[in-house]
């Protein structure tokens, strides 16, 4: 099985900038989980699944009440949580959007994924 929350908005005080981390700014995260496949027909009830209102929790908790210098530290700290708390996680990608960067220049964004399995 394959879950996916998709572009969940946090406001955060993450950056390696004083501003930043002062006056804090907007974060897009997404998460896609992994499951073992071979457990996917036996899916009934919500305690055979990864609940994603609690991974949305974690993931707000996180984004929301610590600070990050870097956003790669942030997504190591999500991946952690995720891997701890949810044991039918078996893989899993986080990436993280900075929509506004202090970069002299014109883009969209920055992000950063990361890829976990559990060992």
């Amino acid at each position: 099985m394959t879950i996916r929350l998709n572009e969940m908005v946090f406001y955060g005080f993450h950056g390696i900038h004083d501003e930043e981390r002062s006056l804090g700014q907007r974060f897009i995260v997404s998460a896609t989980l992994y499951t073992e496949h071979s457990k996917d027909k036996i899916i009934r009830e919500l305690e055979d699944t990864v609940d994603y209102r609690k991974v949305y929790d974690d993931i707000r908790e996180i984004m929301e009440s610590q600070q990050f210098k870097l956003l790669e530290n942030c997504a190591n700290t999500i991946a952690d949580k995720l891997i701890s708390d949810f044991p039918l996680i078996q893989k899993l990608m986080i990436c993280i959007q900075k929509p506004s960067v202090p970069i002299p220049g014109s883009l969209k964004s920055v992000e950063v994924e990361i890829c976990r399995t559990r060992n």
